[in-house]
């Protein structure tokens, strides 16, 4: 983190050493050095004293590690999007794959286990969605560019927000004439 630095660089500039910095914000020289080697972070309290006594603003002083910070979520939510895309796109091949061979040999039994897998995929596809509704990315160019960690510019992201309405019709037809297509090969082995 940055604030370890920045606390340094400051208390530097305003030539005080880790003792009198500690005699100001009420903590020891101890907690001081800690800070400065980041090994652990001021509370609440301390940082607005910090930021009283080396007079700037508290987002100057904490601004390298709210980036830092957004960097990391950031990466967090883009591993996590990947890897529920992958698991829904293992299961959903296998939801598309499986529903004749266990309507055929397990009967009852099979509609069960096809439905079981079912929910599953639509489990990871709506945490899915959460990610996709937290991060404002639903079209497929916003979603690519999310899952690879870039982002678009003003005019892109313009772009695809027009393109969202049309983008959501087309997905539903698609899946309608999948369903049909489905039933229609399901209708036609039990037939």
């Amino acid at each position: 983190m940055e604030l370890g630095k920045q606390i340094k660089k400051y208390r530097q500039e305003n030539e005080l050493s880790q003792e009198e910095l500690a005699n100001r914000i009420y903590v020891s020289r101890q907690t001081i050095s800690n800070w400065e080697n980041d090994k652990n972070y001021p509370d609440v309290n301390s940082l607005l004293l910090l930021s009283e006594v080396f007079q700037i603003s508290l987002d100057e002083l904490i601004k390298g590690d709210i980036d830092r910070m957004k960097e990391i979520i950031n990466k967090e939510e883009i591993s996590k999007f990947n890897h529920y895309s992958k698991i829904y796109t293992f299961i959903l091949i296998i939801v598309i794959v499986s529903a004749v061979p266990l309507f055929i040999w397990l009967d009852y039994w099979g509609f069960i286990i096809w439905g079981i897998i079912c929910v599953i995929a639509m489990y990871y596809a709506l945490k899915i969605e959460k990610i996709k509704k937290e991060n404002n990315v639903q079209t497929y160019k916003e979603i690519l560019a999310f899952s690879e960690g870039k982002l678009l510019d003003e005019i892109q992201k313009q772009r695809e927000i027009g393109k969202r309405p049309y983008q959501k019709v087309l997905i539903i037809i698609i899946s309608v004439i999948l369903a049909i297509v489905g039933d229609l090969l399901i209708y036609l082995i039990f037939k």
